[in-house]
């Protein structure tokens, strides 16, 4: 079999972020939590972006001709018929000889997505696909996971020249099965039963992992991956959900399940943990900082589970070939809001969802180099680059 994986990888995480510290501030929360959540800031939409426009700004360093595919992971799509894809597509200047299509399963699309894209590259020799993962939020004010919701987008070439990530393909382990932890019933409306999803996403990352066992019978844990990289809601999550799983399948003592966390785990939570939670695309994000924060002279194993609310799960293997190259995105450029601009903007971007009819929107010149939408007439969207 054909070696296939990720060639190169680009990532937007907004052009604007505001501190979770000064969040808590404005929100009267408990600021001893902070430490626990290990959140530092967030990522924030601005008032001409949506989905599309998140997605094409992270794609378009990795366009190019030969395309064949172009998937988009997200739960915030603008149609309920068309994909994001389409947009996208128009906004890089793709071939129209060109598969395009969406994927939806709450954050575990992304993963989903490079599956599907993965698959279809295996059995057309040559072929490229573009994997975009992107998501905006609906932000719940004045609630803890309001300083974890980012926005922005994640994009991977995937053909046979993988030199950042070589997939091990056919032994992933999956875990899925009907919950309602996390619901969004309209565009700008999440209903989230926070306990419960804690429990789902444990009890995904046990199965998941037993099922890759299954599939590659002596795995170990600890000895068999150099790294570990996981959907990141927030830091504290992982952490929490690591010392769980080396409870239960190793006999490290505590001190030593931490050493294991801050050496395999936590230079995959630095990006999230700046950006915010991006959703569909929180674990190609993971990924992308455990590889740019631990670059290696030999090849390294990674071990990478995700967790889509809902629910579905997936463990995956893949090598990190000697030398990989992975550039990071440059979190401190971007632009530090005060709460009342997040909160005006918030305001606005609230306006631009699913189901947008007629909206005006003043583009936002001081943030160039980025997709913007600028305008819907009709339900129509238009798009321009900055």
């Amino acid at each position: 079999m054909a070696r296939i994986g990720i060639e190169a990888v680009n990532a937007y995480c907004g052009s604007a972020w505001l501190p979770a510290e000064e969040l808590f501030t404005a929100r009267g929360l408990d600021h001893t939590r902070l430490a626990g959540l290990g959140l530092v800031g967030k990522g924030v939409v601005l008032p001409d972006e949506d989905v599309v426009s998140l997605a094409a700004t992270a794609a378009r360093p990795l366009a190019r001709d030969d395309i064949r595919t172009l998937v988009v992971a997200t739960e915030s799509g603008v149609d309920m018929s068309k994909s994001v894809s389409t947009h996208v597509h128009q906004l890089l200047g793709l071939p129209r000889q060109c598969r395009l299509f969406e994927v939806k399963q709450a954050c575990y699309g992304g993963i989903a997505a490079l599956q599907a894209a993965a698959g279809l590259v295996s059995v057309e020799p040559g072929s490229k696909a573009l994997v975009v993962a992107a998501d905006v939020p609906a932000v719940t004010r004045g609630e803890y996971i309001e300083a974890g919701q980012g926005c922005g987008a994640v994009a991977v070439l995937v053909g046979d020249q993988p030199g950042v990530v070589e997939l091990s393909l056919g032994d992933s382990g999956c875990y899925g099965y009907e919950l309602a932890d996390f619901l969004r019933p309209g565009p700008d409306v999440e209903v989230v039963d926070t306990d419960l999803s804690l429990v789902s996403y444990l009890d995904s990352l046990l199965g998941a992992f037993a099922d890759h066992c299954d599939r590659v019978p002596g795995t170990d844990i600890v000895t068999g991956f150099d790294m570990l990289a996981m959907h990141t809601p927030f830091p504290g999550m992982v952490r929490g959900a690591h010392r769980t799983l080396l409870r239960k399948l190793s006999d490290l003592r505590p001190d030593a399940i931490a050493e294991d966390y801050r050496a395999r785990v936590e230079p995959s939570t630095r990006l999230p943990a700046t950006a915010g939670n991006i959703y569909s695309a929180t674990t190609l994000l993971a990924m992308l900082s455990a590889i740019g924060h631990r670059p290696s002279t030999r090849d390294q194993v990674l071990g990478v589970f995700s967790y889509g609310s809902g629910s579905a799960a997936e463990f995956i293997r893949c090598v990190v070939p000697a030398g990989a190259t992975a550039v990071l995105p440059d979190l401190s450029a971007r632009t530090r809001l005060s709460v009342p601009e997040y909160d005006r903007f918030l305001d606005r971007t609230r306006l631009l969802g699913q189901g947008a009819r007629d909206v005006p929107v003043e583009v936002r010149t001081e943030w160039p180099g980025r997709a913007v939408l600028t305008g819907i007439s009709g339900y129509q969207r238009e798009y321009a680059w900055l």
